[in-house]
């Protein structure tokens, strides 16, 4: 799919330019000489520009190969963030993949700005090619014809091969783990169950190698599973506590574990939700999805680091045996819980889950979940909420997620919100104690199983559903997070 050259004319569909404000680079210069000047003009009328975001697209009428070029619009070079160069690649792939274009060469070296090297442009330009062209599956029964991609690129560039194939390849992985994550929550939930989604983590496993461990209902209750049970109580589909284990040092040591909610339906149980509520509650096991998808990654690049996938899975349903508000159960860890709402599921899910990720050796732990709809009123659909027991750890996990483009917030965590969760007159803990704070007492709960684990808590219910198409993607499943766990483990 990559490939490398020196020369910058070559007999292919489209050539692209990049070009910074009030700076002219040399292929641009070399294209108009070879067009006896005729660039320029076009760039002094306004045909051409350097405008952020901004794709031209010139032809050359044989006097020179290919016969389309197009200029990226790159803006002002000190302003141009990793994730405004993302952007703005995302923008020129969406154009060519409208105008059937699926053969490309990029002049890299002329729009790597001075904060960024040519590798960090190379993923970044392989990452933005395919989170952009990524297109949703449809379940009409009228034949809808996708849209082409590109399938050969070319940088034209003085750097070699060697330094550059990785980049390009981690970058283009980086956008399969987030397409991934964007098939999973897309997926109906009559269509990945619990089961479903154990195989669909089975067949990424011997794809890439992974050791995994699919425990059912019988196990659970072996171990002790309750909270994960008893919000399966409803349920006809059995559930699933999904593992994968990827091994990249000698020994099992120095792990990472990410914890993703894979809750497939949300009806709420008997605090049951609105009927204007239910739809998009399929994608309430978002946090899995990035999960797997940041595995999917994982896979593709063979870092040399040791992760623990742990992803707790069932439906949340209505029937004679669905636990009920007032409830009271057992957690692995040996808690009792007095169950208050049971439309607060997911930290129950998440509270066995991170119990068995820590008797798997976890040494951090990561979780992902779409939890509360109070994030969404706290921080809209632009920042994910956060939480930690470890600054150190979020730290790491804030920055690689600014350098993705998937901005984090961190919400306070203290023994005033911890007291909130331990207040209950029958049992050690009870699921949703109060409204005021709403994001914050779901992950408080998470928190107390986690313990002395360093953890960072990821709060994804704002993030995960794009409102509208954007240059890196349709609307619809954003894939959030996925390439920051990702990256997060790759850089470890």
């Amino acid at each position: 799919m990559f490939q490398f050259r020196k020369e910058l004319f070559c007999e292919e569909e489209a050539l692209v330019i990049g070009l910074f404000s009030g700076k002219v680079c040399k292929s641009f210069e070399s294209l108009n000489d070879v067009m006896n000047g005729s660039v320029s003009e076009y760039a002094n009328a306004g045909d051409i520009s350097s405008d952020y975001q901004v794709i031209s697209k010139l032809l050359t009428h044989k006097q020179a190969q290919p016969k389309r070029v197009y200029f990226v619009g790159l803006g002002d070079e000190n302003n141009l963030t990793r994730d405004r160069f993302r952007k703005a690649f995302g923008a020129l792939f969406k154009k060519l993949q409208g105008e059937g274009i699926t053969k490309v060469s990029i002049e890299l070296d002329g729009l790597v700005p001075s904060e960024l090297s040519p590798k960090e442009c190379a993923s970044l330009i392989t990452e933005s090619m395919g989170m952009a062209t990524y297109q949703l599956a449809h379940f009409k029964t009228k034949t809808k014809e996708e849209l082409p991609y590109v399938k050969y690129l070319t940088f034209v560039t003085k750097e070699t091969e060697e330094d550059l194939y990785y980049s390009s390849a981690l970058g283009y992985a980086l956008s399969k783990g987030v397409n991934t994550a964007r098939h999973l929550v897309h997926s109906p939930a009559n269509l990945l169950t619990a089961a479903e989604m154990a195989e669909f983590a089975r067949e990424l496993a011997l794809m890439h190698d992974f050791s995994v461990e699919i425990l059912e209902k019988d196990d659970m209750e072996q171990m002790g599973m309750g909270a994960l049970l008893a919000v399966n109580q409803g349920s006809e589909e059995p559930p699933a506590m999904i593992v994968l284990k990827y091994q990249g040092l000698p020994e099992w040591k120095d792990v990472t574990a990410f914890v993703g909610k894979g809750i497939t339906y949300d009806t709420g149980g008997y605090s049951i939700k609105p009927k204007t509520g239910m739809p998009g509650m399929k994608g309430d096991m978002g946090g899995a999805a990035a999960v797997l998808g940041a595995m999917e990654t994982i896979g593709r690049v063979q870092p040399k680091c040791n992760v623990l996938a742990v992803i707790p899975s069932t439906d949340n349903m209505i029937s004679g045996s669905a636990f009920k508000p007032d409830d009271v159960i057992t957690s692995m860890s040996g808690r009792t819980i007095e169950v208050l709402n049971t439309d607060a599921e997911g930290r129950l899910a998440l509270a066995d889950a991170i119990t068995y990720a820590k008797h798997l050796k976890a040494d951090r732990i990561i979780d992902v979940a779409t939890l509360t709809g109070g994030v969404v009123t706290a921080l809209g659909s632009w920042m994910t909420g956060a939480m930690t027991n470890n600054t150190s750890l979020f730290t790491k996990v804030s920055a690689i997620a600014g350098q993705m483009g998937e901005p984090v917030w961190q919400l306070p965590y203290n023994e005033d919100y911890r007291a909130q969760i331990k207040k209950s007159n029958i049992a050690d803990l009870n699921n949703s104690p109060t409204r005021k704070a709403h994001a914050i007492m779901g992950g408080a709960f998470v928190g107390e199983f986690a313990e002395d684990t360093p953890w960072v808590h990821l709060d994804i219910a704002g993030t995960s559903i794009n409102e509208q198409s954007h240059e890196l993607g349709p609307k619809g499943p954003s894939g959030v997070m996925a390439r920051t766990l990702a990256s997060f483990a790759i850089h470890s």
